[in-house]
């Protein structure tokens, strides 16, 4: 099983695309096949590296979107039309292209299979994608660990994995999704639309005494938000893991 990476030794290898499959219409997901890939946790990510002709080159990091399976691992790219890398991965790169990558990468943000506490994962936009490698890996462990997760998104248009979710969440009593609409919700919505605040956070997270685990993943501004109200309501500081992005989405 992967540990935590240390840059130093990490090696850069040539993935082969398998498969690409459209999320929603501006993110799309990479199926790739890493020959040698030493496995990871769900949490960890990965640098990608483009290299033009004159010998140029750049690099962005995203998360592992899937649950450890082999040398295979996908990638979901939410594409910025100002960005460097985002643009060619999510419009340009086909089934059978090569990709540069190393990883994987991170120890702290990680979870357990194994760990049989209650988890919360609460996930502001694109930052769903580890938190998706985590409830993937409970599934595909038949894990009976509790989970909640709190996905924080603008529309329906914007929601990752909607179908996979909601098929998990229904046939699982211990996996529950909540979708929070910050500009709009769908047809015959009834909920509120804005932003994750207290009130709605201490209803649909667990309460502090079942001392969860707490993963929030997403913008700065999100994160530090949702870490801060967690804190404010009683929960121990020292069981939350924040991931974070800027404007770059590296």
């Amino acid at each position: 099983m992967a540990r935590a990476a240390v840059l130093g030794r990490l090696i850069w290898r040539v993935a082969r695309v398998a498969a690409v499959r459209d999320e929603t219409p501006t993110a799309r997901t990479l199926v790739l096949d890493v020959d040698g890939w030493p496995g990871h946790l769900p949490g960890q990510h990965v640098d990608v590296r483009l290299t033009a002709a004159d010998g140029y080159s750049t690099q962005r990091s995203y998360s592992i979107a899937s649950a450890p399976d082999g040398t295979r691992l996908e990638l979901t790219v939410q594409r910025l039309d100002d960005g460097e890398v985002s643009p060619y991965l999510t419009q340009v790169l086909r089934p059978g292209d090569p990709l540069e990558l190393r990883g994987p990468i991170g120890g702290w943000f990680v979870w357990h299979p194994e760990d049989a506490t209650p988890v919360l994962l609460a996930a502001g936009g694109s930052g769903v994608v580890p938190l998706m490698a985590m409830v993937r890996t409970r599934v595909a462990h038949a894990s009976p660990t509790p989970v909640r997760l709190i996905y924080s998104t603008r529309t329906p248009d914007t929601v990752l994995y909607r179908d996979e979710l909601r098929q998990a969440a229904a046939g699982d009593p211990q996996l529950r999704v909540d979708l929070v609409y910050t500009r709009g919700g769908p047809a015959g919505w009834s909920g509120p639309v804005g932003r994750l605040d207290a009130s709605r956070l201490a209803t649909l997270a667990w309460p502090p005494g079942a001392a969860p685990g707490c993963f929030v993943c997403g913008p700065t501004g999100f994160v530090e938000a949702v870490a801060n109200l967690l804190v404010d309501q009683g929960h121990d500081p020292q069981r939350i893991r924040t991931e974070r992005f800027g404007p770059s989405g590296g």
